[in-house]
Order: C-alpha cells, then structure tokens, then sequence
C-alpha cells in the first residue's frame, strides 16, 4: 500500500511515502520477538557476549587490538535497544557499537533487556542499570567516563537510567545521546502535526508499548493503553521520564527528532525543562523526518548527519579528541 505523499517529508527520505503509519502492535508483535531472538545468543563479529544472568545479555565491542585486560582505561557507551518496549533486541546496536568502538576507542555495549508484558516496569530498566554497573566495572573502562544512547524506547530508557543513576549517585554518566526519545505515556495522536504523516509508529502503538510497560496486560493495553495502569502516582514518576518533576543535576543531553515524528512535542519540552535547569541541552530538529528515518533510510545524507552528530556529541561528552 502506498500512503499519501506529502512535500513535508525531507527530500532525502524517499521511501517515507511507502512506510506504514506504525511497526509494532498488539497482532504482530510476537512475530516480531521471535526474529528479534535470532543471533541474540552468537557474540557480534569481532565482539564477546556477557551474560548477567536472568536472561540478560551484554554485546561488547571494543577498538581493534584492545582487550578487557590490556591495561588501558577507555571511555564506554551503553547502548539500549528501540522497539516501543516491546520489540527488538540489543543486536539492532551492533553496527552502531562498532562504529563507536571504532571512532570514539571506546567499550561500546549493547544491552538485551527483558520486555513486558512477561517483564514490566521496572524490570527493562532494572536490566539496564545492572548493564550499566557491569560497564562501569570493566578493567579497561574509565568509570567517570561512560554515557548512554538509545533510539525511540532505548532513548526512554536511556533517559530513565541517567535518572536512577543520578538519584542513586553510584556512576557519574558523563553524557546521554537520546534519538527521538520514548519520553511520555500521555502522548496519543493528537501530538503529531499531522497524524496521516506518520510512520512507523503511530498513537495506537504507543498505548499498546506504554501500557505494557506499565503493567497493563496486552489485551487491556490494546483497548485502554497506559491509563489502566496499576502503578500509583509515586510510582509512575519513576518510571516515566517526563513525568520527572526534577530533572536537575543531569550529564549533558543530546536530543534528535523528526518534526513528523510522534514524539516531536515530548521530546522539545523534555529539552526544554532539561535546559531549565541548567542541564547542558542540544536539540536537533530534523525537518521532515518521521520516527525511525535513520534506521529506515540510513543512507540517506539526511540519515547519515544524524549519526555523525550523535557521535559528536558523545566525542566531546567523553573528552575524546
């Protein structure tokens, strides 16, 4: 099926006429874990594979030559895995990772964390705070030198770790890269600028991801989305990001979307209160850009200066020249 075309869409983005309005929803999404588990088991080429138990995995690559035990302290990145919450794997991180490893000399890891509705809240984000620990233990890991990336629901939950590692003041993150952040259960359709324009993830998605996150049950989460959550108040502070009252004392942020994107609007007033606060904030406004273009159309020129800026950013959050 070919959806309306539109003069909105960045000219780079060629193929966004022929995506669907979303991904993941409540009829596929089990199709879509099962291909997610292949190659979860087999260590990235050139990489090794951590296992923290419980089903967790890390994916580990480091800079050509370098090893865990050669006695020389590197910055890292943790890397957390898109998928509305409910899909995905932390192999979607491999070509990122080794390009960090690669360009930054970093330790760059890839969590696989577990997902609802079997795994709500807070277990995904419990898995990759215990993955971030893990990094920070590493002998050739510089522990005052690690931040964290994620795209869409690893952005949330990227967001979401700086937050606890913060309140809990184990590891200072040095800096947080968030591509078109997963940041607020209360987003629905009406938040998009136009909704025929979106793609690859629409409201009727995001209620289904959130809901499950949050501990609604697929079915419920299908038909009520995240407000049938049983969580109380306090609770789904923590757990959601934008709904943080106190976003102080933050590393400094890098955040990218789309202006198509459905979560334009969350992820400029997170930026927004971040800078508020006096937390170091770079927004990148892409014109034209749907949810996921750089995954979709990653060679686009468009694609490939998102990339190149996130990996700025971490350069210079990690102090490498």
């Amino acid at each position: 099926m070919v959806y309306d075309d539109s003069p909105e869409f960045h000219p780079d983005l060629r193929l966004a006429r022929f995506l669907p309005r979303t991904s993941a929803t409540r009829g596929n999404r089990r199709i879509f874990r099962a291909i997610a588990r292949i190659g979860n088991g087999t260590p990235p080429k050139g990489g090794d594979l951590a296992d923290l138990g419980d089903g967790v995995t890390v994916r580990v690559q480091r800079p050509a030559g370098a090893s865990a035990d050669d006695g020389v302290r590197r910055p890292a990145v943790l890397h957390m895995h898109g998928g509305g919450l409910i899909i995905g794997s932390a192999t979607q991180g491999d070509s990122l990772c080794r390009q960090l490893a690669d360009e930054l000399g970093a330790v760059a890891a890839s969590v696989n964390y577990r997902m609802p509705p079997e795994h709500p809240y807070p277990t995904p984000l419990d898995d990759c705070y215990r993955a971030l620990q893990w990094l920070a233990a590493q002998p050739d890991v510089d522990p005052t030198r690690i931040a964290v990336i994620g795209e869409s629901a690893g952005g949330h939950l990227a967001a979401a770790v700086a937050l606890l590692a913060r309140d809990r003041g184990e590891i200072a993150l040095a800096g947080q890269v968030l591509s078109y952040p997963m940041l607020d259960d209360r987003t629905d359709e009406s938040a998009a600028a136009d909704p025929r324009m979106l793609r690859l993830w629409n409201g009727r998605s995001n209620r289904l991801g959130w809901g499950m996150y949050l501990g609604v049950s697929a079915a419920r989460a299908h038909r009520e989305g995240p407000a049938a959550t049983p969580l109380d108040a306090a609770t789904l502070e923590l757990a959601v990001p934008a709904r943080r009252g106190d976003l102080s004392a933050l590393p400094p942020t890098w955040i990218g979307v789309g202006t198509l994107d459905l979560f334009h609007d969350e992820d400029v007033e997170y930026a927004r209160r971040l800078t508020a606060t006096g937390v170091e904030c770079e927004l990148h406004i892409v014109p034209g850009a749907y949810h996921g273009f750089d995954v979709a159309e990653a060679k686009a020129e468009v694609s490939r200066d998102f990339l190149r800026r996130q990996i700025e950013a971490l350069r210079g959050m990690l102090g490498v020249r």
